[in-house]
């Protein structure tokens, strides 16, 4: 198939609200979906930005990649956890492969493309880059030329996770309007076979906006913002209606999320339980919160009695203090079985609050990936299947929380995210089988 391609990533955009709940507010989306193709997409485990986007772009999952989340470990130590970048990626984007076929690309703001790396085309780095000052273009003379015909490109909004509901709402829109001002000046002005672009705002409007939105959410109250996320997706609709209406020629199009989103309502603090268990041991307790990696970083864990400590997060990453592995390790290697066995049946036992159970689910990266390359964590845990999330600091009242340890958020992502096409072959049920689907229906000879 010999057709140009527009791709257009919503990051966290929502089945349940688009083809559902929205629907008939969204004009655009929704004549792409009566006259072609829709549903569900599975997203990876773990359901982020990163990796998911970047498993979407190669075909791998997270254990293919190596990289489990934001930051990953580096070696064994304790304290070795690094951002990861457009560097730890080893395999083949979608538009690397496009490129070889001599195939002309531009790529906007796709998580993990920092710094940017060469490309039949143009690219625009993510959200993940540090600065405007950054060499966040490819070829590099293009950060000029956006300067002077759109001006600069809006990485993200700052501090998404704020009470100051105003200011982000306004940063929001700002952020999106940048972004398709910009695809429009390059959709128009540069040859290309592939278009791709993710747009961040509607995670940034989900997590900033989620209780107001939700009337079953436990915090939603009466407030100005309650429509917020609805009329940002109506924005989003005539913003992508106007890009689309503007490109000339024959061109198919892709909409599609790398997860979506759902209400959270509360927080377990993981490394509370794990010392109330006797499994994570303190040289001294806080006396307030405090992250556990500050702890590490100030030699305040007892490494001599600790088999397990946990990162935060939209869900929790757990990770052994193996003897033989780590540096002060204690479990030994012929005992790591049965004590995981134990330990993930313990996690799966935590009840809410109220007593009730909970569907947690804990997944083992050995037994879920492909293959594990790099060091992922030894568990990955789904408080209740992602309704809670999981806290990463130490010295909780409770081990039960119902404040974000980084920040207002009452929305945590769910596990399937959106599929949308005017091509009614694409048959796309699993964000893994993305690059094949794409790479065989329009690249194939």
């Amino acid at each position: 198939m010999n057709k140009k391609i527009v791709i257009i990533g919503l990051d966290c955009a929502s089945p349940n609200l688009i083809f559902d709940e929205f629907f008939d507010d969204l004009p655009n989306l929704r004549k792409i979906m009566e006259n072609g193709v829709y549903n569900e997409l599975e997203s990876t485990i773990p359901p982020i930005t990163v990796p998911a986007w970047m498993s979407m772009f190669t075909g791998k999952d997270p254990g293919e990649l190596g990289i489990y989340g934001f930051t990953n470990r580096q070696n064994y130590d304790y304290h070795s956890f690094s951002l990861v970048s457009s560097k730890s990626v080893k395999y083949k984007k979608l538009w690397d492969i496009f490129t070889q076929k001599g195939k002309q690309n531009i790529v906007i703001g796709v998580p993990l493309t920092y710094p940017p790396s060469p490309l039949k085309g143009h690219m625009i780095t993510g959200f993940l880059t540090p600065s405007f000052e950054s060499n966040y273009t490819y070829p590099k003379y293009l950060k000029n030329e956006l300067t002077a015909n759109t001006g600069h490109f809006i990485f993200d909004v700052n501090d998404f996770r704020t009470e100051d509901k105003e200011r982000l709402l306004k940063d929001i829109y700002e952020m999106t309007d940048n972004h398709f001002k910009i695809a429009n000046y390059l959709a128009r002005n540069k040859r290309w076979d592939l278009f791709v672009m993710v747009e961040m705002g509607t995670d940034r409007i989900h997590h900033g906006f989620w209780a107001l939105h939700d009337k079953k959410h436990p915090k939603h109250i009466k407030s100005r913002f309650n429509s917020a996320i609805r009329d940002y997706y109506i924005h989003l609709d005539n913003k992508i209606g106007e890009f689309l209406n503007g490109i000339h020629g024959d061109f198919d199009v892709i909409i599609v999320s790398d997860h979506g989103i759902k209400p959270m309502y509360g927080g377990i603090a993981i490394n509370d339980w794990l010392i109330k268990k006797g499994y994570l041991v303190l040289k001294e307790y806080p006396k307030k919160p405090v992250s556990i990696n500050k702890l590490i970083r100030e030699k305040k864990i007892d490494w001599s009695k600790t088999k397990v400590w946990g990162n935060g997060g939209y869900h929790g990453k757990l990770f052994f203090n193996i003897k033989g592995r780590e540096p002060l390790g204690v479990i030994e290697k012929n005992e790591l079985d049965n004590f995981k066995t134990k330990l993930i049946q313990e996690l799966k036992d935590i009840k809410n609050e109220d007593g009730n159970e909970m569907n947690t689910n804990v997944y083992e990266p050995q037994k879920i990936y492909n293959k594990v390359n790099n060091i992922p964590p030894d568990l990955i845990v789904y408080f209740d299947d992602l309704s809670w999330r999981c806290q990463g600091t130490i010295g909780n009242e409770s081990i039960y929380t119902h404040n974000n340890d980084i920040g207002p958020d009452d929305a945590n992502h769910a596990s399937h995210g959106i599929f949308i096409s005017n091509n009614k072959i694409l048959k796309i049920n699993k964000i893994t089988d993305f690059f094949n689907s794409i790479v065989y229906n329009y690249l194939s000879d």
